[in-house]
């Protein structure tokens, strides 16, 4: 590809300097919890897929070409039926809120919850608009589908999103969103505890890095969680780590959750847990990820001369 056609690498990052983060009331932390809905938008041959869904669930399995799997899909619909309203009541019920990263699709499946969710004044990052690997898609297609998802969120809440998380990005997936023209900022990263700013595509951009160690999908990844007590105990520590930094280098910290996984009843208390530890600290934010967005282009605006690209 020619030079500037695709996402660049950068090993530096802020070195050994980070930005004060200046959150606001001189919170050590930012601490966003993002709720993945997906249920409804995985594969499946119901949706137009030549197979089955095998990813982020409990039931292990491989894919089954050509037919439907109905243990994992049962397993999905337990998150949408189920996992949601359990989720959200744990932080409704002490005033909190997150973000929701939104699959079109999924919106379309089960709109009842993603209500609730938005009435309770959690933000939609879009998601994609199916639970599935974009690199596998033509650019027309990405592209469609990144228009599809900016048009369903401006009906939901009456203005464009300002967030984007693919997850299983390809290598047009920044492009395309930085030439749609509504994005501040996506998060297919994993590469800092700070936004940053990229002009890989010739405008500047923000990255809000994700997490894929405190989050609930290591239930269902190797390496990873079994029960409760050892996600609490390991996003406890993560948060212990940068509480502490943060006196003089404040940092964020991103916790994803799922439906279908932290929505089960041997589970939900580590986020209750989570939740009460958290704010049991003074100078901690638990906001939303236009939040940190809104505040880090505020604070911490674009200047060339910081930049190397």
């Amino acid at each position: 590809m020619p030079e500037g056609s695709e996402p660049s690498r950068d090993l530096i990052g802020y070195r050994d300097a980070p930005p004060k983060a200046n959150w606001p009331n001189g919170a050590r932390i930012a601490v966003n919890f993002c709720i993945n809905y997906e249920e409804g938008a995985e594969l499946c041959i119901l949706n137009g897929d030549d197979r089955s869904e095998t990813r982020i669930s409990d039931v292990i399995v491989d894919a089954r070409v050509g037919g439907r799997d109905l243990n994992i899909e049962s397993s999905y619909e337990f998150g949408a039926r189920v996992g949601y309203w359990r989720l959200l009541k744990a932080f409704t019920d002490r005033g909190l809120t997150g973000t929701v990263n939104l699959v079109g699709a999924a919106a379309q499946a089960n709109p009842h919850a993603l209500d609730a969710m938005i009435e309770a004044g959690f933000d939609l990052q879009p998601h994609g608009w199916r639970w599935i690997d974009y690199s596998t898609l033509s650019e027309d297609r990405e592209r469609e589908d990144i228009a599809r998802s900016v048009e369903q969120v401006k009906q939901l809440t009456g203005k464009p999103p300002l967030g984007y998380y693919a997850g299983l990005p390809s290598l047009n997936t920044r492009r395309l969103l930085i030439e749609q023209g509504d994005f501040l900022y996506d998060s297919d990263a994993y590469n800092d505890e700070l936004p940053y700013w990229t002009t890989d595509f010739h405008r500047p951009h923000l990255i809000l890095p994700y997490s894929l160690d405190t989050n609930d999908s290591r239930f269902a990844r190797c390496q990873g969680y079994q029960v409760a007590d050892e996600f609490f105990t390991y996003v406890r520590d993560s948060f212990d780590c940068l509480y502490a930094e943060g006196e003089t280098k404040p940092k964020m910290l991103t916790v994803g959750l799922h439906a279908r996984l932290l929505g089960r009843p041997g589970r939900i208390s580590s986020l209750t847990r989570l939740l009460d530890y958290m704010t049991g600290h003074d100078r901690v934010w638990i906001c939303r990820r236009d939040d940190i967005a809104h505040h880090w282009a505020e604070h911490h605006r674009f200047e060339q001369d910081r930049h190397r690209f």
